[in-house]
């Protein structure tokens, strides 16, 4: 069937509403928000691949989800912010179903990898003695591997499933990227009653909702251990932590699992709410994530002084 399409491209419309006196402010806005991702996910990466004492489960989760972050800003950043810069709005048929598979997959694989996240420091904090002998690299490296086989696998079948409907009206995305949702309403055939799209939904609204079950359970349990700890100063530390971690998964997950819903559901959102939405729960996590997980702890705290001290020596013997 897609050959039946007369579409050769999309145009991403961004926040519809937005007067254009806004367009340059909103579009600096980004432009930070891609900058501070780039930057500290960039930090995270390279410095868990080139230090020997980041080389730990922890950190190579955290670096997983810094290459997940880092890969969707890039792929889906850029295009808006030239599109308000630039007035370069368009992206080819299959350009838009490639950004497609990659939103998917890479949204999927946040979801499991935030997971793992808080399996890891359930078991570091309730089974400390335990821990090395459970958590292991070779078994993170492996429970990571299998978290993004399984997101390209589910974004797979997807992306083949929209790309084959006809597109041949409107090719106007009222979104900043291409998604499942926004590009389906544009085909020329009614795609309620397929099955196939509900299976993947099911399968979507799974892998975003069994993982949230578990990092909340996670969560739990971590703070019942800490709350019977006798070590008040341990305690405050770990609660303060454990904060910080829900309300980034928050920001994350409550907004995603009403977008999806609304959706099934047939309520009709907003236009600019729904992309404002959109922007909550997937640019200001990936901005939040290596400095909430990472950039915070001990030892990346200790690795980034020796790198600046070092730094600021070699600067100061050139000059």
């Amino acid at each position: 069937m897609a050959n039946q399409s007369t579409v050769s491209e999309f145009i991403f419309i961004g926040f519809p509403g937005l007067p254009q006196n806004f367009h340059i402010p909103v579009s600096v806005v980004i432009f930070l928000l891609y900058s501070i991702s780039l930057v500290a996910n960039s930090t995270v990466m390279i410095l868990i691949l080139v230090k020997r004492p980041l080389h730990q489960p922890m950190y190579i989760i955290i670096g997983n989800l810094a290459l997940s972050d880092l890969l969707f800003d890039t792929l889906t950043l850029p295009k808006i912010i030239a599109k308000y810069w630039f007035g370069a709005g368009s992206i080819s048929f299959y350009g838009c179903f490639f950004q497609m598979f990659w939103v998917h997959c890479l949204g999927s694989v946040d979801s499991l990898i935030i997971m793992l996240m808080a399996i890891d420091r359930y078991v570091a904090i309730c089974k400390p003695l335990r821990y090395h002998s459970i958590i292991t690299n070779r078994l993170v490296f492996f429970i990571c591997y299998l978290c993004w086989v399984l997101a390209a696998l589910i974004s797979a079948g997807t992306t083949v499933l929209t790309i084959q409907l006809p597109y041949c009206g409107p090719n106007n995305i009222k979104n900043c990227f291409c998604t499942f949702t926004h590009v389906t309403q544009l085909a020329c055939t009614n795609t309620s009653t397929n099955i196939y799209f509900y299976l993947f939904f099911i399968l979507a609204m799974t892998v975003l909702l069994v993982p949230l079950a578990i990092i909340l359970l996670s969560y739990v349990l971590i703070i019942m251990a800490i709350t019977l700890s006798s070590q008040k100063e341990n305690w405050k530390k770990a609660f303060y932590t454990c904060t910080t971690h829900l309300f980034v998964i928050g920001l994350y997950y409550i907004p995603r699992v009403f977008t999806y819903v609304s959706t099934q559901a047939r309520w009709i959102l907003d236009a600019d709410l729904s992309v404002l939405l959109l922007c909550l729960y997937t640019f200001i996590p990936h901005a939040a994530n290596p400095i909430i997980y990472c950039l915070r702890t001990k030892e990346m705290k200790d690795i980034l002084g020796n790198v600046f001290r070092i730094l600021f020596k070699k600067t100061k013997s050139l000059k």
